[in-house]
C-alpha cells in the first residue's frame, strides 16, 4: 500500500481539488483506503481527509466506511432470489419491524420484489383488513394460507432469477391501484444518484408503484449503499421514509437526514 504523498508533476504543493483527484486516483486503484493511510499520503490532517471524503460523497464518487471510504461501485448485475435469500437475515428482520411501525389494519400496501420486503410479511398477517399487492411470487407465496390477507399479483413479464415479475404489464396493473403505502427495494442506493438498477425492465414497475402510493417506503440494507446501476429509478427525496441499518455509516447518515426524508435505521 503505498504512503508516500503524491504531488504534481511540478512539485508544488497541492490545491484541495488536485488532492481529491489524487484520492480517486488511488481509490479507483485500491478500492478502499483509510483515514491513516490517506493522511501520510497526503501528508494532511484528519478533519483535511473527512473534509475531502464528505465532499467525494456528495459527489456520489466515494463512500465512507468505519475508518475510511471505498469508491463508489457500480452494480452489473442483481443477485438471485436464492443467493440473497441467505445473507443479512438479522438486518432484513430489524427492517421489517420497523416497516411494521408503519402498519395500520385496513391498508393497501405495494410490497416490491425482495428478500427484505418479505420479511415484512408476518407483520402484515398479524393486521386484520389488509391487502397486498406485489410482483413477487415468494410473497404470494407465504400469503396463501393468510386467507384474511387479499392479494393481488401485478402478473407481467417473468425475471427468473428473482421469481417476480417486470415490465409493462405489471407497472399498468399497478397504475389501476391506489396504494397507502409502496415498500419498494433497490440492488443499489447512493446520496447522488438515489436508487437505480441495472435491469431497465426494473424502472418502469418501481416508479408505477410509487407514484400510485400515498406514501413511498425505500427498504435498503447498508452493505447496498454507495453502488449505482445503469438505470435511474427515484431520488432519494422522492421517499417519504428510508429504513436501513445501523451499520450505515455516520457521514452517510448524516447526508441523508439533511434531504429532509425520514431515515429509521434497525
Amino acid at each position: 500500500m503505498p504512503t508516500q504523498s503524491p504531488t504534481p508533476s511540478n512539485g508544488s504543493p497541492m490545491i484541495p481539488e488536485q488532492r481529491r483527484e489524487q484520492m480517486l486516483r488511488q481509490l479507483r486503484r485500491h478500492q478502499v483506503l483509510s483515514v491513516h493511510q490517506l493522511m501520510e499520503m497526503f501528508e494532511c490532517s484528519h478533519m483535511t481527509v473527512r473534509r475531502d471524503i464528505a465532499l467525494l460523497e456528495q459527489e456520489g464518487h466515494a463512500y465512507s466506511v468505519t475508518g475510511g471510504v471505498r469508491i463508489a461501485s457500480q452494480v452489473h448485475m442483481e443477485p438471485s432470489h436464492d443467493s440473497k435469500a441467505v445473507i443479512e437475515l438479522p438486518q432484513k428482520q430489524g427492517m421489517a419491524k420497523l416497516a411494521a411501525g408503519l402498519l395500520k389494519d385496513d391498508m393497501t400496501l405495494y410490497l416490491d420484489a425482495g428478500t427484505s420486503t418479505l420479511e415484512i410479511v408476518p407483520h402484515i398477517i398479524a393486521l386484520t383488513g389488509m391487502t397486498v399487492i406485489t410482483n413477487d411470487f415468494g410473497i404470494v407465496h407465504a400469503l396463501e394460507d393468510a386467507a384474511h390477507v387479499d392479494v393481488i399479483h401485478t402478473g407481467g413479464l417473468l425475471d427468473h432469477p428473482n421469481r417476480s415479475c417486470v415490465g409493462g404489464l405489471a407497472a399498468a396493473t399497478l397504475r389501476q391501484i391506489v396504494t397507502d403505502i409502496a415498500f419498494i427495494s433497490t440492488s443499489s442506493w447512493d446520496l447522488q444518484r438515489g436508487i437505480t438498477t441495472p435491469s431497465p425492465l426494473k424502472v418502469e414497475v418501481k416508479q408505477a408503484a410509487m407514484q400510485s402510493a400515498s406514501r413511498s417506503v425505500l427498504v435498503a440494507s447498508s452493505s447496498k449503499y454507495g453502488t449505482f446501476g445503469k438505470y435511474k429509478i427515484a431520488g432519494l427525496q422522492q421517499f417519504d421514509t428510508l429504513i436501513s441499518d445501523t451499520a450505515l455509516a455516520p457521514a452517510a447518515v448524516d447526508s441523508l437526514r439533511k434531504l429532509g426524508v425520514d431515515l429509521l435505521l434497525a
